[in-house]
C-alpha cells in the first residue's frame, strides 16, 4: 500500500504573501515522496532492513545543507550521540524511531562522510514529521485544507550543531496545544501497562436486555474487569445489573445508552491498551497537521465527538451538540474563517441533494413543494410554478431545476446560518429537527453541521461586532426576513476529527471511529519511509 508522506524536502511551502522571502532560501524545497514497502521486500530479511535503513529520506534538503567539499566533520561524536537520543525519543510522539536511520547510526561503522549524510537525513526527516506529520493529510482526505506550521529547519540544525544543542532540537517542533501534551502523557501511561491482557467478547448479533448466552457471560466478565459490574455477576444473562453496567460504559464512550451490546459497544468492550495506544498515535498525528495558532478566538467542531466548542485565549467557552454527516455523506475536515451570519436564511438546496432527495420526494408528493416552502427556478433563474413541472419525467441525471426553500419553520437551515465560504459548501446552521440532539450518535446530516443553540453561538461570534447584541439578534430573527450580519473580524473555524479527546477530568476519552478513519492514519505511521522503484 502506498502513502504520500510529508518529508523534509517538503518543508516550508511558500505562501502567496511570503513567496519572495522564501524564494531566497535555497534549502526550502517542496517535494512529495511516497512509501512503498515492496522496494525492500525482495531482499532477504536482514538485507531488507539494512537496505530500508539506508534509503535517503530527504535527499534534497540534506544535499542543500551539507557542504559539497567539507573541510571538517559536520556531526561530531557528542552531537551524534545526542541525535540518537532524540530519535529514540520520537517514540513518545507515536513515531517509530526505526524509520529514521536508527540502526545505521547505532551500528557505528559509518565513515565520517556517511555519518554526516545519514545523520543530517535522519534529522531533517524527523523534524519535518514532527512539524507537519509523517503522513500527508491529503493522502487520507483529499479535500483537506488547513495551514501548516512552518520552520527554518536548516537554520535550526546549523545552530544546534554549532552550539551542541541537538538535545531538544526535534522536540521543539511538536505541537504546543494542551490536548497534544495530554495525548503524549496518556501514551506514556498506556505503554507502562500495555502487556496486560483483557477478557474479550466475541463477535456476534447484538445482545439485548433479557437475552442469555455464552457471549453475555463474556460481557459480564469484561465489565467486571473494567470495574463496572460486581464480581459475583456471571449468570450469562443480560439482567438488570448487566444492562446498567453496559449503559454506564456507553455513557463513558458517548454511545446511545440503550443497554444493548451492538457493534459500537462491542468495540468499546474490546478496546485494550494496544488499541488505545494506536488511537492515541493516530490523534497525535492529526494534531501535527494543524496550524500552531488556531486563533485567539476560534471555533472547533469535532465530528467524532458530535460537538462544537468556542475558545477564547485557549480556554473553552461553551460546548454545543452538533449533528454531522452520515457515513455515506461524511462531513469534510478543513479549516476556514467565519465571515458572516444569516438569520432566517433561504436554503439554496445543493444540486446533489436536490437530485438525490428532493426529486424523489416531489415525484411521490408534488404538493410537498408548496407545503414545505420550496421555490423552483430554471437555468435562467426564473421562478417556475411547481404545477407546471412534470416531476416524473426527470431523473437525477437530467433534472434541470434549481431548488430553494424560503425562510420559515420548515426551512432545513432553521433560523440561523453561520457562513465560512468554502469549496465543500459546508457550514454551521440551525435545524427544525431539534429533537435529534437527544441522540448520542448524531451522524445524520448530508454533510453540513447542525448545531444546538445557534442563536447563542451567533451571539458569541458577533460579540465583538458593533451593533449586534442579543436584542438586535432577536429582533432580526423576529422579522422572519433574511438578514445578514458581517463579523467585524473573521473568526477561525476548524472542522476536525479527533477520536481521543480530553475527558474534562485530566484524562482521555476514547470515541468511536464513526468514519473509520483511524486505520489509514495508523497504516501511514507504521509504514517505513522509502522511495518507489525507479525514482
Amino acid at each position: 500500500m502506498i502513502y504520500t508522506l510529508r518529508q523534509a524536502d517538503r518543508i516550508a511551502a511558500p505562501r502567496p504573501d511570503m513567496a519572495e522571502t522564501k524564494r531566497s532560501r535555497s534549502f526550502v524545497i517542496r517535494q512529495i515522496f511516497v512509501t512503498c514497502l515492496a522496494c525492500v521486500m525482495l531482499a532477504a530479511p536482514a538485507q531488507a532492513d539494512e537496505a530500508a535503513d539506508r534509503i535517503s529520506l530527504a535527499p534534497i534538503a540534506t544535499s542543500d545543507f551539507l557542504p559539497e567539499t567539507p573541510e571538517e566533520e559536520v556531526w561530531n561524536d557528542a552531537n551524534s550521540a545526542a541525535l540518537l537520543a532524540e530519535i529514540e525519543a520520537l517514540s513518545a510522539h507515536g513515531l517509530d524511531p526505526a524509520h529514521y536511520h536508527l540502526a545505521s547510526l547505532k551500528a557505528g561503522n559509518l565513515t565520517q562522510a556517511e555519518r554526516d549524510r545519514v545523520a543530517t537525513d535522519a534529522w531533517m526527516s524527523a523534524a519535518a514529521h514532527m512539524l507537519y506529520g509523517k503522513l500527508d493529510p491529503v493522502s487520507v482526505k483529499p479535500n483537506w485544507t488547513a495551514d501548516t506550521r512552518d520552520a527554518d529547519f536548516a537554520s535550526v540544525l546549523a545552530y544546534a550543531l554549532a552550539t551542541g544543542t541537538i538535545t531538544g532540537s526535534l522536540e521543539q517542533f511538536a505541537p504546543v496545544q494542551p490536548d497534544y501534551a495530554l495525548l503524549k502523557d496518556e501514551l506514556a501511561r498506556l505503554r507502562e501497562h500495555s502487556a496486560l491482557p483483557i477478557a474479550r467478547v466475541s463477535e456476534g448479533a447484538p445482545l439485548k436486555p433479557g437475552m442469555e448466552s455464552a457471549r453475555a457471560r463474556q460481557v459480564q466478565v469484561r465489565l467486571i474487569e473494567m470495574g463496572l459490574l460486581e464480581a459475583e455477576t456471571s449468570s450469562g444473562q443480560m439482567d438488570d445489573a448487566t444492562v446498567s453496567a453496559v449503559k454506564a460504559l456507553q455513557a463513558q464512550e458517548g454511545l446511545e445508552e440503550d443497554g444493548i451490546v451492538g457493534a459500537a459497544t462491542l468495540r468499546a468492550l474490546n478496546r485494550d491498551d494496544p488499541a488505545r495506544i494506536d488511537q492515541i498515535r493516530a490523534n497525535m498525528e492529526r494534531w501535527r497537521w494543524l496550524p500552531a495558532d488556531l486563533g485567539v478566538r476560534h471555533v472547533r467542531a469535532n465530528i467524532a465527538s458530535f460537538d462544537v466548542t468556542t475558545y477564547q485565549d485557549g480556554v473553552p467557552q461553551a460546548i454545543r451538540p452538533i449533528i454531522v454527516g452520515k457515513p455515506k455523506r461524511k462531513t469534510p475536515i478543513f479549516s476556514d474563517q467565519i465571515e458572516y451570519i444569516v438569520f432566517n436564511p433561504w436554503w439554496e438546496t445543493p444540486s446533489s441533494i436536490a437530485r438525490a432527495d428532493k426529486l424523489p420526494l416531489f415525484q411521490k408528493d408534488p404538493g410537498a413543494v408548496k407545503r414545505q416552502g420550496f421555490e423552483i427556478r430554471d437555468s435562467a433563474g426564473r421562478v417556475v410554478p411547481p404545477s407546471s413541472v412534470d416531476w416524473k419525467s426527470y431523473t437525477a441525471s437530467n433534472f434541470p431545476y434549481r431548488i430553494r426553500q424560503a425562510p420559515g419553520p420548515q426551512n432545513a437551515l432553521g433560523l440561523v446560518k453561520i457562513m465560512f465560504p468554502n469549496a465543500h459548501n459546508v457550514y454551521l446552521h440551525d435545524t427544525p429537527n431539534r429533537d435529534l440532539f437527544s441522540l448520542k450518535q448524531r451522524a445524520l446530516s448530508s454533510g453540513c453541521l447542525r448545531t444546538q443553540d445557534p442563536i447563542g453561538l451567533a451571539e458569541w461570534l458577533l460579540s465583538e461586532t458593533e451593533g449586534w447584541d442579543r436584542a438586535t439578534i432577536d429582533q432580526a430573527v423576529a422579522t422572519g426576513k433574511e438578514t445578514r450580519a458581517d463579523l467585524a473580524e473573521p473568526v477561525p473555524v476548524h472542522i476536525v476529527y479527533f477520536t481521543a479527546v480530553p475527558n474534562g477530568c485530566g484524562g482521555v476519552r476514547y470515541l468511536d471511529d464513526i468514519y473509520e478513519r483511524d486505520g489509514a492514519v495508523l497504516n501511514g505511521l507504521d509504514a517505513r519511509p522509502g522511495l518507489l522503484k525507479g525514482e
